[in-house]
């Protein structure tokens, strides 16, 4: 098997052209930064839920959220990266049968001993087309390249599921520093701006709250994100809010706008519970 995943949203949703790309996602970073207290940056995340609009729409939300992995670039080697599907559906979580992701910024190597310890699993399936013109995980991968050294990908393109199979899948797939989780969510869709931010704001809550579940109106991604909350609370992770707006707060209109969140959740410290 030797299968690439070609870019499907590059030119789109993100700059296509590798150095134009490099240069958002830098200056979206810097500005991220800028933003973070010193003193606010806290414990590397275990888990982050990021939101996967275009970059001109949802890309300093996602800043956020990939700006606190400054200190773990050289520990995390391998990303467990969830997302909804948008155009293909499939019953459980999606392989996408390839070997490597590519970007304008390069490939990644699909882990493939991730692939295989998930291979007992009967709500893990292949599909290729779930994958193929899916934008929830591409996006997220420049950030990824940008602000990690070497690591593999495990990517799940998440469709009809419980969260106890999602919650499955990332037990098995936990490790330790070594393993991030990313979970790729926008909020509510296509609401008038006070309505969208009422009811992200509630949503938000909820995920802090570790109390799920949440409905497709509530997050696109609610299926991965109803298996991490189980998790979550088994792991006795702690939620942080790094920011929420929505469209109508980047680039759009303030009639028919999408919100966006980033969230970090991190494992108590040893001995503290």
């Amino acid at each position: 098997m030797s299968a690439v995943r070609q870019p499907a949203v590059a030119g789109a949703f993100y700059p296509g052209e590798e150095q134009a790309l490099a240069g958002t996602v830098a200056s979206l970073l810097a500005a991220a930064h800028a933003e973070t207290p010193a003193d606010a940056a806290g414990a590397a995340p275990k888990v982050l839920i990021v939101p996967h609009a275009g970059y001109i729409y949802s890309g300093p939300m996602a800043a956020r959220a990939y700006a606190r992995l400054a200190g773990v670039r050289a520990t995390v080697r391998r990303v467990v990266l969830l997302g909804p599907v948008h155009r293909v559906p499939v019953r459980g979580l999606a392989l996408p049968g390839a070997t490597t992701f590519a970007t304008p910024l390069g490939e990644i190597d699909i882990d493939q001993d991730a692939v295989a310890a998930l291979a007992g699993l009967r709500q893990v399936v292949v599909s290729p087309a779930a994958h193929a013109l899916e934008h929830s995980l591409e996006v997220q991968l420049p950030f990824l390249q940008t602000v990690l050294d070497d690591f593999k990908l495990l990517p799940l393109a998440v469709g009809d599921a419980t969260p106890a199979e999602v919650a499955q899948v990332l037990e098995t797939l936990w490790g330790g520093p070594e393993t991030l989780i990313v979970i790729s969510s926008d909020l509510s869709h296509y609401l008038p701006y006070r309505a969208a931010q009422n009811i992200d704001q509630d949503t938000v809550e909820h995920i802090l709250a570790l109390q799920g579940p949440l409905t497709h109106e509530q997050a696109c991604g609610g299926t991965p994100i109803n298996g991490l909350l189980l998790a979550a609370r088994q792991h006795h992770l702690q939620p942080q809010l790094l920011g929420l707006c929505n469209s109508g707060d980047t680039a759009g209109d303030q009639q028919r706008v999408v919100g966006y969140a980033a969230i970090a959740f991190t494992e108590a410290s040893h001995g503290t519970h």
